[in-house]
C-alpha cells in the first residue's frame, strides 16, 4: 500500500496498476440487464438495487425509514451493542442528490469514551470475501489491489438487491455517492472540464494516473474472479467484466476508497476493512487522533476529545497531504499539518562528473533523482535542505570535485557567483510553477468568498490556493537568501550542467 498511509485510517489506493458520475455509486444502469442463466446470484432490477434509499427531506427514523430499516437499526438487529452515536443528515450541494448522512454523538462524550463497537460479523474484509482461502498468492500477483477485491464483492452483493445481507450498508454507500462530508465527489468522478479547476496543480496529473490505474484493475477483474475460488463458486456465470461495465466498477472503486480503513495489528486478510458507521459517515480531520481499532471480536472507536450531543464525530485520516485528501475523499483540510508539495531535483546525466556526484549524493542519503517535500509552514527548512544538493550539481572544476569526494558531509566549496546561480535557478523555478496556475491568490480569495460558486470549483480552489501559498513562501525564502549575499554585484556563474528541477 501507499507508504504515506501508516495509520488505521482510510488508505490511499495501492494501484499497481472522466466523465460525470452516474446516479449512485454502485450504479443502476439501464444497459446492465439481469442474467437469465442459472446462477446463485440473480440480478435484480436497477430500481430494486437502489429503491430503498431515503428520499430527500426524510430523516433517519421516519416512518418510511423504519419501514425500510435504516443502517443503524439493521446493525442493532445483527449484533451492534448499544452505542453513543446517532445518524444525522445535512443537505447536499446538489438538489438532485440526497442529503449526506453523518455520525454524531447521541449524548455528551468525554475523552476516552467508546463511541461504538462494531462486531466483526458486520465488518467486510478480504477474509470474509475469500473465505478460508489463502490470499497471499492473490495479492502478490501484482495485478490487483485489496480495494478492487472489496469493490467486486460488493458489486456482486448489490446484484442480489434486498436478498443480500449487506443491502442496508450498500444502500447507504449508494446514498453517499463517494462524497465526503463536504458533499463533493473525488475528482476521479469529475468531468474533464471540471478537472480544469486543478490546472497548475500536480494533483491533476495524479487524478489521470489514478484513473488509468483503476482501468488496469478493471482489466484484471476476471483474473481475480478465477483465482478467488469463493467468488467463482458463488457466482459461476457472472464473469465480472461482462456483468459490470467499467464506469460501474470505477464508481464502486471510488466509493470503496472513500470508506476503507487500515486496521493495525491484524492478519493480512483483515487489514483493509469496510466498517458500517465508519467512513464516510465519520468526518475526517488531519489533527484528530481518534482511530478505528481492532479489538477482540470487534472494531471500536474511542474518541480523543469531548463532544456535545449532536456534534459530528471525527477520526484521523492518516498522514496525507491535501492532494490525497481531495483525490480519495473529496475534501481539503486547511489546517492539515501533513500538507506538502514535491520538488524533484536531478543531477545532469550529461555531466562528465555525474557518477562522482551521484556517489556523493548517495553517501549523504540522496538520490540522483531526488524529491524534496516542502511542508506547509516549513518552507524555509525545505529550501535550505535543497541547497547542498543544488550546489553539488554546480561543481564543475575536477579539483573541487575531488575535495567534495574526500570531505565528510554535504559541504561543497561555493563561490559567490555559484551561490547566486543556485538561488537564481530556484527563484526561476518557483516563479515558473506559480505562473502555471491560471488564477492569482486574490482571485482565489474572491471565489472562495462566493458561497454560490460551484462546490467542486470551491474545493479545487482551496487546494490550489494552499499550493500557491507554499510556493510563494519558497520563492520568498530564495529571494531573502539572495538579499543576504554579501555582494549583490556578483553575476551568476555559468552552469553547463546545472541540476534539473521539475
Amino acid at each position: 500500500m501507499d507508504a504515506t498511509h501508516l495509520s488505521n485510517g482510510p488508505v490511499s489506493l495501492p494501484l499497481r496498476s472522466l466523465s460525470p458520475p452516474l446516479p449512485g455509486l454502485f450504479l443502476k444502469n439501464r444497459s446492465l440487464r439481469p442474467f437469465r442463466r442459472k446462477s446463485l446470484c440473480l440480478a435484480s432490477s436497477s430500481e430494486t438495487l437502489v429503491g430503498g434509499s431515503l428520499r430527500r427531506g426524510e430523516v433517519v427514523g421516519s416512518k418510511k425509514g423504519e419501514e425500510l430499516g435504516d443502517l443503524k437499526s439493521w446493525m442493532h438487529q445483527n449484533g451492534l451493542p448499544p452505542c453513543k452515536v446517532v445518524l444525522k443528515e445535512r443537505a447536499s450541494h446538489n438538489e438532485r442528490h440526497q442529503p449526506i448522512h453523518y455520525v454524531a454523538a447521541s449524548e455528551d462524550l468525554q475523552v476516552g469514551d467508546v463511541a461504538f463497537s462494531v462486531p466483526n460479523s458486520l465488518v467486510v474484509t478480504l477474509e470474509r470475501v475469500l473465505g478460508n482461502e489463502t490470499i497471499a498468492e492473490l495479492l502478490t500477483t501484482n495485478k490487483l489491489s485489496e480495494l478492487a477485491c472489496l469493490a467486486l464483492y460488493l458489486m456482486y452483493e448489490k446484484k442480489q438487491g434486498k436478498k443480500s445481507f449487506w443491502y442496508p450498508y450498500i444502500r447507504e454507500l449508494d446514498r453517499q455517492r463517494g462524497r465526503g462530508q463536504l458533499a463533493v465527489e473525488s475528482p476521479l468522478l469529475w468531468a474533464e472540464s471540471e478537472l480544469d479547476y486543478l490546472t497548475g496543480s500536480p494533483t491533476k496529473a495524479e487524478v489521470l494516473e489514478r484513473a488509468e490505474g483503476i482501468r488496469r484493475e478493471y482489466n484484471e477483474l476476471d483474473t481475480v474472479w478465477f483465482m478467488a475460488g469463493s467468488l467463482f463458486q458463488q457466482y459461476p456465470y457472472d464473469i465480472p467484466t461482462e456483468a459490470f461495465p467499467y464506469e460501474i466498477f470505477k464508481q464502486a472503486f471510488v466509493a470503496i476508497q472513500s470508506c476503507v480503513v487500515h486496521l493495525q495489528k491484524v492478519s493480512l486478510s483483515r487489514r483493509f476493512a469496510l466498517v458500517p458507521l465508519g467512513p464516510p459517515l465519520l468526518a475526517y480531520k488531519s489533527n484528530c487522533k481518534a482511530m478505528l481499532t481492532a479489538v477482540d471480536g470487534a472494531v471500536e472507536l474511542v474518541v480523543d476529545r469531548a463532544y456535545k450531543a449532536g456534534e459530528p464525530i471525527a477520526v484521523w485520516c492518516g498522514p496525507q497531504p491535501n492532494s490525497r485528501l481531495l483525490l480519495n475523499y473529496g475534501f481539503v483540510d486547511e489546517d492539515n499539518p501533513y500538507d506538502r508539495l514535491g520538488v524533484e531535483a536531478s543531477l545532469n546525466t550529461e555531466d562528465p562528473q555525474y557518477q562522482d556526484k551521484r556517489m556523493v549524493a548517495q553517501r549523504n542519503g540522496k538520490l540522483s533523482r531526488q524529491v524534496f517535500y516542502v511542508y506547509a509552514r516549513k518552507e524555509r527548512e525545505a529550501v535550505l535542505d535543497m541547497l547542498p544538493y543544488m550546489r553539488l550539481g554546480y561543481v564543475s572544476d575536477p579539483s573541487d570535485m575531488q575535495s567534495v569526494i574526500s570531505s565528510q558531509g554535504p559541504i561543497c566549496p561555493v563561490s559567490p557567483c555559484t551561490e547566486r546561480a543556485v538561488l537564481d535557478q530556484l527563484v526561476e523555478y518557483f516563479e515558473s510553477r506559480i505562473a502555471g496556475y491560471p488564477t492569482t491568490l486574490s482571485e482565489d480569495e474572491s471565489l472562495l468568498a462566493d458561497s454560490s460558486s460551484n462546490p467542486k470549483k470551491q474545493v479545487a480552489t482551496q487546494l490550489v490556493q494552499l499550493e500557491k501559498k507554499i510556493l510563494n513562501s519558497c520563492l520568498q525564502t530564495a529571494v531573502d537568501l539572495i538579499n543576504q549575499l554579501p555582494d549583490h554585484t556578483v553575476s551568476p556563474c555559468p552552469a553547463p550542467y546545472a541540476p534539473h528541477l521539475k
